[in-house]
C-alpha cells in the first residue's frame, strides 16, 4: 500500500502544477459552476433554516430557546439578585462567524452582518441565473426566499440595535466607503424590509414541495410578527403614526394570508403543541423543527421541563396575577369561587386552562419561585421523576418536535395590529375579529389530564363587555390591554415577552421598585404543602409575605405561620436602569476599527 501511495504522490508532483491546480474542485462547492439549477437554489436556501427556524435548538445550546434562552423578562424571577441590564458598552460586539453570539438580555443577535451578506449573495446569484437556468416564476420565488431571509435578519438586528447599516447588495472587499458606512436609521432599514416583505407576499410560492419547505404561508406568519413589532415601535417610541399605520397594515395583510387559507385551525390541545414527538399532523402548527435521535438531532428543552432539572428563572407573582379567571374576568372582578386565592391548587382550577398546561400542580423546589413550568414536555415525562428518565426526557437527548411558528401567534399579531390601527383612526375591531382570534384560541380542546383536574375553558371575550381590569395602565385602552394579556398567557417562556414590553415602551415593568410582585412566588402553606422545607437549614432563610405585606421569617418553631407568598431566597431587585436599555450598545472595538479606516461608526443613543 505504501508503494502505491508514493507513486501517486510522485505523479502529482511531476504533473503540470498549473493544469492540476486549475481543475475545478470535485468535492467542494464552486461558485462558478454551482448556480445552474433550481435544485441547487433549494439546497443553498436550506442553509438558512437552522439560523432562523431554531425551535428548541440542538444539544445544550440555549440560543433562541424557551426555558433556557428566553429567561429575561418581567414574567420570570430568580433567587438572589435579579439579572441586570447591560451597564456599559462592551469591548467588542462583533462576530466573524455565521453563528452570531446570542444576546439574551435583548432576545436577539449580536452586531453581525454575515447573514445579510449571505442573503445578498443569494440574490446576486439568482439574478445571474435568470433567463438562462430558471424561468420568470422560478426567479421570482427564489428572489422572494432570499429577500425574506434578508428581511428576517434585519428585523432581528433592528430589535436589538435600532439603527444599523443597510446593505441591499453584495459588497466587494475594496468598497471601503460602503463596508464602513455608518448606521442608517431604523426607519430607512425597515422601509426596505417592508419592500422585501411585500415582494415576498406577492411572489413566494404557496407550496414548494414539502409542507415544511419555506412557502408564502410560513413567510407571512413571520412577517406578521416583524411588522407588528415595528408598527408598535413607531407608534410608542417615535410617535410616527403614518409609519405605524404602514407597518401595522402589512402585519394585518400577512396574517390574513395565513388565516384566510383555511389550512390551520385550533384543533390541538395546548400541551400537545410543545411535547409531541411528531407535529406533522398538528392542525395549529405552521412550521416545526423535527428532531430525530437516529440522525443525531436532539435537544435539551424537555429535560428542563421534567420537574427534576432546575429552573433558575421561574414564574413570578406578577405573571400569575395576569392569568385571567375562567369566567373571562381578571381575578379582582371574577365571580369564580376562590379566584382571589393564589395557591397553585386553586390557580389550576380557577384560571384559564393555559395555566394548568404551563405549570406543575404543586410547589417544586427546583424552580426558584416554587412554580415549575412543565410546558415543553409531554404528560408522561414528569412521571419519571424520582427515577431514571428515558433519553427523550433527560439530558440533551430529547426528541419532541418544536413548534417554530403557530396559528396562535398569527391571530394574536393580527388582532393586536387591528386594534392598534383602530387607535390610529382605522376601522373598528369587530366581534367577528375577536371570535376569529382570542375566542378561537380559548376554544381549543382540553386534554384528558386537564379535564380530570376539573379545568374548564375560559369564557369568550365580548366587545360589549370588555373586562375593566383595575390593574390596567391608564394609557392603555381596555381592548388592547386584554389582547396583551392574551399574549402573555399564550407565550410563557417563548420569544415574545421581552420584545413585547420593549415595543410597547413598558420596560419599567421589569423594575421591582415599581412592581414588587416580581420578587414573589405563589401563595404557599409550607406546613401542609411543602413541609420538607421546615427544617433547621431554612431557619432565617425561608420567608413568606402575607397579603398585607408583612414578612414572616422561619425561626424553626413558627411553621404554622409560614403561609403566604413565597419570597425566593435572598431575592433583591436588579440595579437601576434607564430607557437606554431599549437598545443595545455596539462594541468599542468596532468603533475603533472604523476610525482606523478613516470612517465613523456612531454609538447607540445613551451609550
Amino acid at each position: 500500500m505504501k508503494k502505491y501511495i508514493t507513486i501517486f504522490l510522485v505523479i502529482v508532483v511531476l504533473s503540470s502544477c498549473e493544469d492540476f491546480l486549475d481543475r475545478p474542485q470535485l468535492t467542494q462547492l464552486n461558485d462558478q459552476t454551482y448556480w445552474v439549477s433550481e435544485n441547487n437554489l433549494r439546497l443553498f436556501s436550506n442553509g438558512f433554516y437552522n439560523n432562523y427556524f431554531i425551535g428548541y435548538n440542538v444539544g445544550f445550546t440555549a440560543d433562541y430557546t424557551p426555558v433556557r434562552g428566553y429567561t429575561f423578562s418581567d414574567d420570570l424571577s430568580y433567587a438572589g439578585k435579579q439579572a441586570n441590564f447591560e451597564t456599559q458598552a462592551p469591548a467588542s460586539r462583533s462576530s466573524v462567524s455565521e453563528a452570531a453570539a446570542w444576546l439574551g438580555s435583548y432576545s436577539g443577535p449580536t452586531w453581525d452582518f454575515a447573514w445579510v451578506r449571505k442573503s445578498n449573495l443569494f440574490l446576486s446569484r439568482i439574478e445571474g441565473m435568470k433567463n438562462t437556468y430558471i424561468n420568470d416564476e422560478t426567479y421570482k420565488h427564489w428572489s422572494a426566499v432570499a429577500r425574506f431571509f434578508r428581511g428576517f435578519e434585519y428585523s432581528r438586528l433592528v430589535t436589538v440595535f435600532g439603527d444599523v447599516p443597510y446593505f441591499d447588495r453584495e459588497i466587494g472587499d475594496n468598497e471601503l466607503d460602503v463596508l464602513y458606512k455608518d448606521r442608517d436609521s431604523r426607519t430607512v432599514v425597515m422601509d426596505n424590509v417592508f419592500d422585501d416583505f411585500s415582494y415576498v407576499l406577492q411572489n413566494m410560492r404557496t407550496s414548494d414541495g414539502g409542507a415544511q419547505n419555506l412557502n408564502r404561508y410560513i413567510a407571512a406568519a413571520f412577517i406578521s410578527q416583524f411588522m407588528l413589532f415595528e408598527g408598535t415601535w413607531q407608534k410608542y417610541h417615535l410617535g410616527d403614526n403614518a409609519k405605524a399605520t404602514k407597518y401595522l397594515g402589512l402585519a394585518v395583510q400577512a396574517a390574513e394570508v395565513v388565516m384566510q387559507s383555511g389550512k390551520w385551525s385550533f384543533g390541538s390541545d395546548f400541551r400537545r403543541l410543545f411535547g409531541s414527538e411528531d407535529l406533522a399532523s398538528n392542525p395549529e402548527v405552521i412550521l416545526y423543527r423535527k428532531y430525530d435521535a437516529a440522525l443525531g438531532v436532539t435537544h435539551c428543552i424537555a429535560s428542563y421541563s421534567n420537574i427534576t432539572e432546575g429552573q433558575a428563572a421561574a414564574a413570578n407573582l406578577d405573571l400569575i396575577r395576569s392569568f385571567i379567571a375562567k369566567d373571562g374576568q381578571p381575578y379582582q372582578n371574577s365571580a369564580v369561587p376562590n379566584a382571589d386565592q393564589f395557591d397553585i391548587a386553586n390557580l389550576i382550577v380557577t384560571r384559564d386552562p393555559r395555566f394548568e398546561a404551563t405549570f406543575w400542580d404543586v410547589p417544586r423546589s427546583q424552580a426558584s419561585t416554587l412554580l415549575y413550568s412543565d410546558k415543553f414536555i409531554d404528560r408522561v415525562g414528569p412521571t419519571f421523576a424520582g427515577g431514571s428518565y428515558p433519553p427523550i426526557y433527560g439530558s440533551n437527548t430529547n426528541t419532541n418536535d418544536a413548534p417554530v411558528i403557530r396559528l396562535a401567534e398569527v391571530v394574536l399579531n393580527w388582532i393586536e395590529a387591528k386594534a392598534e390601527l383602530e387607535s390610529l383612526g382605522g376601522l373598528a375591531v369587530t366581534q367577528a375579529d375577536i371570535d376569529a382570534s382570542i375566542n378561537a384560541i380559548r376554544n381549543r380542546p382540553l386534554d384528558a389530564q386537564a379535564i380530570a383536574k376539573n379545568v374548564t375553558k375560559t369564557a369568550p371575550l365580548s366587545l360589549a363587555s370588555i373586562p375593566n381590569d383595575p390593574a390596567r395602565d391608564a394609557d392603555v385602552p381596555a381592548l388592547i390591554w386584554e389582547i396583551r394579556r392574551e399574549r402573555r398567557m399564550e407565550f410563557v417562556f417563548e420569544h415574545t415577552r421581552l420584545l413585547d414590553i420593549k415595543r410597547w415602551k413598558k420596560i419599567n415593568y421589569m423594575d421591582a421598585a415599581v412592581n414588587t410582585d416580581l420578587l414573589l412566588g405563589p401563595w404557599v402553606n409550607f406546613q401542609t404543602e411543602f413541609p420538607q422545607w421546615l427544617i433547621a437549614s431554612k431557619v432565617g432563610k425561608l420567608k413568606v409575605e402575607k397579603a398585607d405585606g408583612t414578612v414572616v421569617t422561619y425561626d424553626g418553631a413558627n411553621g404554622a405561620d409560614m403561609v403566604g407568598f413565597y419570597i425566593p431566597e435572598n431575592v433583591s431587585n436588579r440595579d437601576p436602569f434607564s430607557n437606554r436599555v431599549y437598545m443595545a450598545p455596539i462594541g468599542n472595538n468596532e468603533i475603533s476599527q472604523y476610525v482606523e479606516k478613516g470612517f465613523t461608526l456612531t454609538q447607540t443613543t445613551g451609550w
